[in-house]
């Protein structure tokens, strides 16, 4: 697939490499991530989807190369990654939410404490989003209130009240049961559509097919395969992701 030269890529993976141990997770893994783009990461268990998207962040710290996020090298020891964290938004398998608190405080607490938005305006800010998740009403209950979907929904609005310029998920409908999971999907759906830099490591092949921009092969570590989602699905090149599609298609 042909990519605009024009346009630098918003992150910059070059020879990421993580061991754990013997074991490498990570063999020199090198990728570019667009503005606007939406990629899906699918492979076997154990194949590094989720040790790939946490390197992303630096919550796995890599064990070699580098990685660019708006053009500054955030593998490099001195660089302030705190800082850089509030724009990349993380959406995990399990929801992370603070128990003892309301929706509305999990929502606020990170633009108070980290952005210095002022009480008013993070409640403002949460509540649109909230509106638009069709959760406005749950702003005072509390995490143990609401059901798997509510609370996903609730982990994907926390991420974008700090208003960030990526969003990750790892394998975010994993958690939840099947009928929770088309709640979940269509608010991610939307986000695609607006326009919003994602990257998704899921098992949800339909819906990559459907959402994504650029599918992602990982195999043993690696990329194996890459392609826009109807050339990935209908006429994958390897014989590894041929093999991987005929269990799970």
């Amino acid at each position: 697939m042909s990519i605009d030269m024009e346009r630098k890529p918003l992150i910059e993976v070059v020879d990421l490499t993580k061991k754990f141990h013997k074991l490498t997770a990570l063999d020199s893994i090198s990728i570019n991530i667009y503005e606007g783009d939406v990629v899906f990461v699918v492979g076997p268990s154990g194949s590094g989807k989720s040790t790939f998207l946490r390197c992303l962040n630096r919550l796995e710290e890599s064990t070699g190369g580098n990685i660019l996020f708006e053009g500054i090298n955030i593998t490099d020891e001195k660089c302030d990654i705190d800082k850089h964290r509030q724009k990349m938004g993380m959406v995990f398998q399990q929801f992370n939410l603070f128990p003892h608190m309301t929706i509305m405080k999990n929502l606020t607490i990170g633009p108070i404490k980290l952005q210095n938005k002022s009480k008013e305006e993070a409640e403002a800010e949460a509540m649109r989003l909230l509106e638009r998740v069709g959760l406005a009403d749950r702003a005072q209950a509390y995490p143990s209130q609401l059901s798997g979907g509510q609370k996903q929904r609730i982990a994907i609005v926390r991420a974008l009240c700090m208003k960030p310029d990526v969003m990750l998920f790892d394998e975010p409908t994993s958690a939840l049961d099947p009928e929770m999971v088309g709640e979940v999907l269509a608010v991610m759906r939307d986000l695609a559509e607006d326009k919003m830099t994602m990257v998704v490591v899921t098992h949800e092949m339909g819906f990559a097919k459907e959402v994504a921009n650029r599918v992602i092969f990982m195999a043993d570590g690696k990329i194996v395969e890459e392609n826009e989602p109807k050339a990935f699905f209908d006429h994958p090149q390897t014989e590894r992701l041929q093999s991987f599609l005929s269990k799970v298609l």
